[in-house]
């Protein structure tokens, strides 16, 4: 397949808007021929309220990106998959572990290509931090991910509801670098701090290690204002390296190692048309493997009502 792939777009949102809709436009790799989205449009294409008449009206359709909340995203990819279509999950994958598994699986036998996005991964210093990783021993991690909701999601109600994470929608992009970077590692403990208004909580400190006994600590909250924070830190026996701003500046020793422009998005979509053209799927659960740990094991705690 050499022609560009004829895409289609579900969810016309935020994320939609700022990340996919221009890559999709300025990709070689594809053609963008319908949306379909309840609140949102995109000129210039045809545009749909629900996937199923986008697929029942567009014969040509290849693929779709789904990119609505992950509530409802196993109905939209179960449909596409059984209509043939390569499908490419905006992060998180889904709401459950069990959901993604059938979806695997339901991609296997279709022959269609299934991709969960973790766009944190193809930030421009995570494959560098991993490969100097690699060779060395680490004593210790820190993660930071700090950041202001009413920024980020104003007005996103689901987003605090059961299956919408809450801190971990951000938070995740976290654990997706961490388990690229380091060895397998498992969580020990947890302390979730949850408004008393919502369902999903706002920040969360959470406890990990590996085999080898190293400490990992990650805090999530979700209350900065000013200034936000994406750091992970790794001690290593061979010096101290440090991924900021979300995996766009790395530092060992505290020099500022040369990285490529920020290109996350890119590279998802470079990677779905390789994933598309040559018949694979990629469905990693590792991150939400550890979300989905700290709900199960992590202690909750009530605090003040959070409203937008």
């Amino acid at each position: 397949m050499t022609d560009p792939i004829r895409i289609g777009l579900v969810g016309v949102g935020k994320i939609a808007r700022d990340q996919h809709l221009p890559v999709i436009d300025a990709s070689p790799d594809y053609r963008l021929v319908a949306v379909a989205s309840r609140h949102g449009e995109h000129a210039g294409v045809p545009n749909y309220r629900t996937l199923a008449e986008m697929i029942a009206e567009q014969g040509g359709l290849q693929a779709v990106a789904l990119c609505q909340p992950p509530q409802a995203r196993f109905e939209a990819a179960l449909a596409a998959i059984e209509a043939g279509l390569h499908v490419f999950l905006e992060k998180p994958p889904g709401a459950t572990l069990a959901e993604v598994g059938l979806l695997t699986e339901a991609a296997r036998r279709r022959g269609v290509s299934l991709f969960a996005s973790w766009h944190s991964r193809f930030a421009p210093g995570v494959e560098p931090a991993r490969s100097w990783l690699s060779t060395r021993r680490i004593r210790s991690v820190s993660i930071a991910w700090m950041e202001d909701v009413r920024h980020w999601h104003p007005g996103q109600d689901w987003i605090w509801e059961a299956g919408g994470m809450g801190v971990f929608d951000p938070g995740i992009n976290a654990l997706s670098i961490a388990t690229h970077i380091l060895p397998p590692f498992f969580l020990t403990g947890a302390t979730l701090e949850v408004p008393e208004n919502r369902q999903a909580p706002i920040a969360g400190d959470l406890r990990f290690t590996d085999a080898a006994g190293t400490p990992i600590h990650a805090t999530f909250d979700w209350r900065q204002t000013g200034p936000q924070t994406w750091d992970i830190r790794v001690e290593t026996e061979d010096g101290t390296l440090v991924l900021s701003k979300g995996g766009a500046v790395l530092t060992l020793d505290g020099r500022d190692q040369p990285l490529p422009p920020e290109a996350e998005y890119r590279g998802l979509y470079d990677r779905f048309a390789a994933l598309v053209r040559s018949g694979a799927s990629d469905v990693d659960l590792n991150p939400l493997i550890h979300a989905a740990d700290a709900f199960l094991r992590g202690e909750r705690r009530s605090v003040e009502a959070f409203t937008d």
